[in-house]
């Protein structure tokens, strides 16, 4: 978020004291490396893109974990619902 503001001009102080964080707190959160779920969820994103595409956007998260589970990805219908609804896919 405060990426997108540093974008349009903005600082991170001046964002920071509105969000009510600390500099230090924003800059330690951005050298962190990716949480394994997040690594997880990059892989994994592509793969519901591809089956949602495949079904001509009519699959759902169910149809969607099964179809991935057909192809060995063993993945909760529940990550799968979570990511679509990041992508912004819909049955």
């Amino acid at each position: 978020m405060i990426d997108h503001l540093r974008d349009k001009g903005l600082g991170v102080d001046p964002v920071c004291r509105v969000l009510e964080l600390s500099p230090s707190t924003y800059f330690a959160r951005k050298k962190r490396p990716k949480s394994a779920r997040r690594l997880r969820d990059e892989q994994l994103m592509p793969l519901i893109e591809q089956v949602h595409g495949e079904s001509g956007g009519t699959y759902g998260a169910r149809r969607i974990t099964r179809a991935l589970r057909r192809k060995g990805v063993d993945v909760a219908r529940c990550t799968i619902e979570r990511l679509m609804a990041e992508l912004g896919l819909e049955a």
